[in-house]
């Protein structure tokens, strides 16, 4: 049996297995009630009043403190002898890793295709929402984090739940904590391996083989892809035995370079028609209010802007919250501020500069799925934007897609990591095993698609944001607290005096364990 024909018979199996049990699981957690014409799924709701409520209960947090969380990036505040493996900034490249990805390419162009222009401001919104969500997630994490007797630190969900349920209901915030724990860790595991690792393997390939020849091109045959799958499967391997200092090294310089490659494209393609962009920002803020087109009016708009900028920043889902709690730092807040910056680079910067380029450039497949065409879609759109100015674009396109990918892949096999060994020990066997695992999924991702399985992962990660965000609402005063003890010791850091050694009374001592 040829590879070919052995890896289409997995598929087949795989999906027709799985395939009930994902529209089962999808249509009950991406539930959806028809509002005003268009579907309003109820989980995006879910997520967008969270941003809301704790935009209110912290005083616009995200907007008051902006520039506090930059100079704490800048490392101003950093402390001697803060517990921890990695700075903030590292911290925060690591967990940008996971969010910014082909959601920012391909749903922007979804968004504004379908919910027009008016979508983009509704992104933007959103983003800024889910700010004030990643804050209050993220102070958790570090709150109630573990420090090893090896140095490392494991945090999340997994880990404040019981722990901050526990400190505040007593014995039966314990059992239920526990409960939950398990169910983050299984979510997490879940998804990270089928859309963290080989989806983004999967579209990766698809992307290199589009430029270089297609099917019938040097890395369209079965043996390109696995020796593609192979390669990629070795770089995760090789950094993910570093841990998060290995990893948060590598996305450290991945990010900033991804991310530059992708903004340099957009901002040459805005220069290049710099006289339609007033033109292009007047249609977004006016289709933001009066859409032309699209399904549900107003409304519709704003669902389909909200559902594309909550599926793209991840506030909320607890994924983040693994990265940020190995950050060095004796105060929680103080990465809960430099987490809240994530949502806007990754809603607000880059989901908002792809969307202008698209406007402004106007290929000729947005303004035909614009007028009801269904052909075309995704990231055909947006690197069709960039080809009215730069025709060899889809060659700088596969890099960012390679680096995107690479970058997730490995900030997604240390947030499984981490939950694999909350649920099966953190033996050099158990770790190991991971890594293996984990790796072969990789190799795997050149090779199959199983969009069955990455679409039931989808369905679990937002499951885990109802358990994450219950506790969230059920611990925001112990963020409360947090938030105040940090911006007092700014204030003494400000004014010169010794902070160094200062212990904040209201502040715990991170639990050791071996």
């Amino acid at each position: 049996m040829s590879l070919d024909s052995f890896t289409n018979s997995v598929d087949e199996a795989v999906s027709g297995f799985f395939e009930p049990i994902a529209k089962w699981l999808g249509d009950v957690v991406f539930y959806s009630v028809p509002v005003n014409g268009t579907e309003l799924p109820l989980i995006v709701a879910w997520l967008v009043v969270a941003g809301l409520v704790f935009s209110a209960w912290f005083g616009l947090v995200q907007i008051r403190k902006f520039r506090l969380a930059v100079k704490v990036v800048q490392g101003k505040y950093d402390e001697k002898g803060s517990t921890g493996e990695v700075n903030h900034f590292q911290a925060l490249t690591a967990a940008v890793s996971g969010t910014v990805g082909l959601g920012n390419i391909a749903g922007v162009a979804v968004a504004v295709s379908i919910g027009g222009p008016g979508a983009t401001f509704w992104m933007i919104l959103c983003g800024l929402l889910g700010m004030a969500t990643k804050f209050v997630e993220v102070t958790l994490g570090v709150k109630y984090r573990e420090v090893h007797a090896d140095g490392t630190v494991s945090g999340g969900p997994m880990h404040y739940l019981p722990k901050g349920l526990t400190e505040r209901f007593g014995a039966r915030g314990k059992t239920l904590g526990k409960v939950l724990a398990v169910l983050a860790s299984a979510f997490i595991l879940f998804f990270g391996v089928f859309g963290g690792n080989l989806f983004q393997v999967n579209q990766s390939y698809a992307q290199l083989v589009s430029v270089t020849g297609g099917e019938d091109g040097m890395m369209g045959s079965s043996a390109g892809a696995l020796f593609f799958g192979i390669l990629i499967a070795a770089l995760v391997g090789i950094v993910l035995l570093g841990g998060i200092r290995s990893i948060a090294s590598v996305t450290s310089k991945l990010v900033p370079a991804m991310a530059g490659i992708y903004i340099a494209a957009c901002l040459v393609v805005i220069a290049v028609n710099v006289t339609a962009v007033p033109t292009a920002v007047s249609s977004i803020i006016e289709g933001a209010f009066n859409p032309q087109g699209v399904a549900g009016g107003v409304l519709g708009a704003l669902i389909i802007g909200f559902k594309r900028a909550a599926f793209s920043n991840e506030a909320g889902l607890g994924s983040a919250p693994i990265a940020h709690s190995a950050v060095k730092t004796k105060h929680p807040a103080s990465e809960g501020l430099v987490a809240l910056l994530e949502p806007f680079i990754d809603t607000v910067v880059i989901c908002t500069i792809t969307a202008l380029t698209i406007v402004i450039a106007n290929p000729a497949s947005y303004v035909e799925l614009r007028n009801g065409g269904d052909s075309i879609g995704g990231v055909t759109i947006t690197s069709d934007a960039f080809a009215t100015v730069l025709p060899w674009f889809p060659y700088i396109l596969t890099i960012a897609v390679m680096l995107f990918a690479i970058s997730t892949v490995l900030t997604w096999g240390y947030y499984c990591m981490k939950a694999w060994t909350h649920l099966f020990g953190r033996s050099k066997a158990s770790r190991l095993t991971f890594n293996i695992m984990y790796t072969l999924f990789a190799v795997a991702g050149s090779l199959l698609t199983l969009q069955t399985l990455i679409d039931m992962a989808d369905a679990v990660l937002f499951m885990l944001a109802v358990i994450n965000i219950i506790g969230l609402y059920l611990l925001a005063p112990v963020v409360k607290r947090e938030l105040n003890n940090f911006l007092d010791f700014v204030r003494r850091r400000d004014a010169g005096l010794d902070t160094d050694t200062d212990e904040d009374e209201d502040q715990e001592p991170v639990k050791t364990t071996v």
